[in-house]
């Protein structure tokens, strides 16, 4: 029954949407306490639930997405997007550009959350697009391909990280195994499956998609100062992510460097910065400027939003104790530990939306095998983390950031970002299938 009902929300948000037309907010928010009635939740439990999946989400991204939209805005106007692009193409040729894009998503995806990625990399991605008047989905879809499979298979991301301490698994191999599974994992859902969306219309809001004026500064700035200002961000991060490997648990550097590690800050001293870099060596002054900063802000208030009533929606869908009735009835399969796993991990994914919850819920339902000596823990953890990623839809905050920053419809979103999620998905599956047979 918890299926069934789950399954019906998600039609009538599909119809709210698509057929009454009804805002995306409030289809997502009526679905919600629709879902969560149906689910014999109380109304006090409903506003609960509510209320903590918006606050959660917006904790997470209303800082991100404002300074990310804003580094991104002060970066086009200030010519370093554009300089970046021309440089681009040059060393990679305009043919290549996708792959130049899964380079820079697996090497940037290590260290950084998905969120994070997503919004510091994505402005690079539309300016390379304008430049070279590419698809936009086609030179995206790499990006997001590399950029989903570490977040997913790779420590020291929080959610892999999670499930290989809950198998009590080898860090270390476990980054080993999972590079090897992620190589033709992104390849697929990149570069390969990127090339059949040419053709799919996309519309991102000229927030994020800016025009630049070169009348308004002196001359484009160089490429140096321009990849540091973008990369700036991620070397903070970077920096927080793996200071302990360098300094001791408790030091001043250490808590120094998380501080300035942290991705809010990071973003905001990065966006500080680039008022300087883009902005007055630019020959704009910080009274011009602070157009661009109220333009950024109010250009992300719609998609955040709608980020925060999803988060409702896939908090309804955990409360009501969906994952606990999956977990019953998945149990007993007859399967391949590795294969359970994965299977276990895909459906609370396909039902919750969170790739989180759904990582962990499996590995604690697969501990036991594991503990039994059955499996390698290493090739539990990358089966769980790719059954995670498994068939991203309507119930998941990430859909409809896709969606929001791309302009594309809700039909297009499941052709393009819920089929990459899939591949990977599956792909992931497969490598590690191939690993376990190898190794026996």
């Amino acid at each position: 029954m918890p299926l069934i009902i789950v399954i019906l929300g998600v039609a009538l948000l599909l119809l709210l949407v698509t057929v009454v037309r009804l805002n995306t907010i409030f289809s997502l928010l009526i679905t919600s306490v629709a879902v969560g009635f149906a689910m014999n939740m109380s109304a006090v439990d409903i506003l609960k639930s509510v209320e903590t999946g918006v606050s959660t989400t917006m904790g997470q991204l209303a800082l991100l997405l404002a300074f990310g939209s804003l580094l991104g805005k002060l970066m086009a106007e200030g010519g370093a997007a554009e300089k970046i692009t021309t440089v681009l193409t040059a060393v990679f040729g305009k043919k290549n550009l996708p792959w130049a894009m899964v380079l820079t998503g697996f090497l940037v995806g290590i260290p950084l959350f998905y969120n994070v990625g997503f919004i510091v990399l994505v402005p690079f991605v539309f300016m390379v697009c304008a430049s070279n008047k590419m698809p936009l989905l086609y030179v995206a879809i790499p990006l997001l391909a590399a950029l989903s499979v570490t977040h997913g298979y790779l420590p020291p991301h929080p959610g892999a990280t999670a499930i290989a301490l809950t198998y009590k698994a080898d860090i270390g191999l476990t980054m080993a195994y999972g590079i090897v599974v992620a190589i033709p994992a992104i390849i697929i859902g990149g570069p390969l499956f990127g090339r059949m969306l040419k053709r799919i219309p996309t519309n991102p809001p000229t927030e994020f998609f800016p025009e630049h004026n070169q009348a308004d500064r002196k001359e484009l700035p160089g490429f140096a100062i321009s990849i540091f200002t973008g990369l700036f961000p991620i070397i903070l991060i970077a920096f927080g992510s793996f200071s302990h490997l360098i300094f001791p648990e408790g030091s001043s550097w250490l808590k120094a460097l998380r501080f300035l590690g942290d991705p809010v800050v990071a973003l905001m001293i990065a966006s500080l910065m680039a008022m300087y870099t883009m902005g007055i060596r630019q020959g704009k002054s910080l009274r011009e400027q602070s157009a661009s900063v109220e333009e950024a802000i109010r250009g992300i208030m719609m998609i955040l939003f709608i980020i925060a009533a999803s988060g409702a929606f896939k908090q309804i869908l955990v409360d009501s104790g969906v994952a606990n009735y999956i977990a019953d009835i998945t149990a007993d399969l007859s399967l391949s530990p590795l294969v359970l796993a994965w299977l276990i991990a895909g459906i609370i994914r396909l039902v919750i939306g969170s790739a989180s919850v759904a990582g962990l819920t499996a590995a604690g339902i697969m501990l036991p095998i594991v503990q039994a000596g059955e499996v390698t823990p290493e090739l539990m953890v990358l089966a769980t983390g790719a059954g995670s990623l498994m068939f991203s839809h309507v119930n998941d905050p990430g859909f409809w950031m896709f969606k929001s920053y791309f302009g594309v419809s809700i039909k297009d979103t499941f052709r393009s970002w819920t089929v990459m999620e899939t591949l990977v998905s599956v792909i992931g599956l497969i490598g590690v299938l191939i690993l376990h047979w190898l190794g026996h």
